[in-house]
């Protein structure tokens, strides 16, 4: 089995990403197998339940209330809504709910309380919970762990030296201190970042080897390519060649050999060729269904055909060998049970 490193150098990061691709993919696919199910892909689908209106000012973001975008804010989703769209992610065949709400903190109090109503309805549904909802404090991850939830998603996108280029309303080190109190709860980390804002190879290249020695690795890393999106400081950046993407992915799967490597946004703007390059760079997750938090993705109909001809089959539900996410799955509602309703 490869080892499992936290002590990678950037300088050691860079020649694994900079390796003639060929060589690249032909150690990234000999990482990949000897650790996850060479022919299953994870399959997660992504809710809004309390969109726009962010305070944050992160430059690729449609919800950040900093820019004009098309979206509007609105209300957080009621409990039975999101049981719902739960059961209709369940029935095409998603094994993992991540949940997302615009806000800069997590709240406390009531909206609080509703997440947590919202994290014990999906696990009762059968599936795996993720919620992404800001920075948290001690007591909020406590609270999210004996709820149930399986991972916490929080992104560093990309890295500390970049950062302030696109995110001034918070430092880098409000992250890393969320995501070790996300650690310390119990909770798998879902942590990655995103390409194509204007960064450099090497801080494309010390993004990924700050997530490298996080101890444990994260359960889930998503490597996003950049969704220009009108009306954000980043509306004209070009798009990120398919061939940078899959670097990434192969580089994350051989610094991380245990996580799951997700491809996420950007996917759509992907051909059918490049997406399963990347599932050959060491991709088995993907986000399953109509949308991301606001922008388009792939249809189920045209996923489906996809793995299909690919001859790739959904993970099952807790397969991830991230034992944190493992352990898990004893915690929190493993049947449906009846849930009292949250008041917004």
């Amino acid at each position: 089995m490869t080892e499992l490193r936290h002590d990678w150098t950037l300088e050691e990061v860079r020649a694994i990403h900079d390796l003639p691709l060929t060589a690249l993919l032909f150690r990234a696919q000999g990482t990949h197998r000897a650790h996850h199910q060479a022919d299953a892909v994870q399959l997660c689908t992504l809710l809004s339940v309390k969109t726009g209106g962010c305070r944050e000012d992160c430059g690729y973001c449609s919800q950040s209330a900093h820019h004009a975008t098309f979206v509007e804010p609105e209300r957080m989703m009621r409990l039975d809504e999101v049981l719902d769209a739960a059961r209709r992610a369940r029935a095409v065949g998603a094994t993992r709910l991540c949940m997302g709400a615009a806000w800069r903190d997590a709240l406390h109090g009531p909206a609080f309380d509703q997440v947590l109503s919202m994290i014990r309805g999906v696990r009762a549904e059968g599936l795996e919970a993720c919620a992404t909802l800001g920075m948290l404090d001690d007591e909020q991850a406590r609270k999210l762990a004996e709820a149930g939830l399986t991972a916490y998603n929080h992104n560093l996108d990309t890295s500390e030296a970049f950062y302030g280029e696109v995110i001034t309303t918070r430092t880098y080190r409000d992250r890393l201190d969320t995501l070790a109190r996300v650690q310390k709860a119990g909770i798998s980390l879902c942590c990655g970042g995103i390409i194509g804002m204007g960064e450099s190879l090497d801080d494309r290249a010390e993004l990924l080897r700050t997530l490298a020695a996080l101890d444990p690795h994260p359960g889930s890393v998503p490597i996003n390519a950049l969704v220009a999106v009108e009306g954000t400081p980043l509306e004209d950046r070009p798009p990120v060649d398919p061939i940078e993407l899959v670097r990434m992915i192969a580089t994350a799967r051989i610094l991380m050999p245990r996580s799951m490597v997700r491809l996420s946004a950007g996917r759509g703007e992907l051909s059918r060729e490049a997406q399963l390059l990347c599932f050959m760079a060491g991709a088995n997750s993907i986000f399953y269904g109509e949308r991301l938090l606001t922008t388009g993705n792939p249809d189920v109909e045209e996923d489906r055909a996809l793995l299909d001809a690919a001859g790739l089959v959904p993970l099952d539900p807790y397969a991830s060998p991230d034992p944190t996410v493992q352990a898990t799955r004893e915690r929190g509602p493993r049947a449906r049970a009846r849930l009292p309703m949250v008041a917004e």
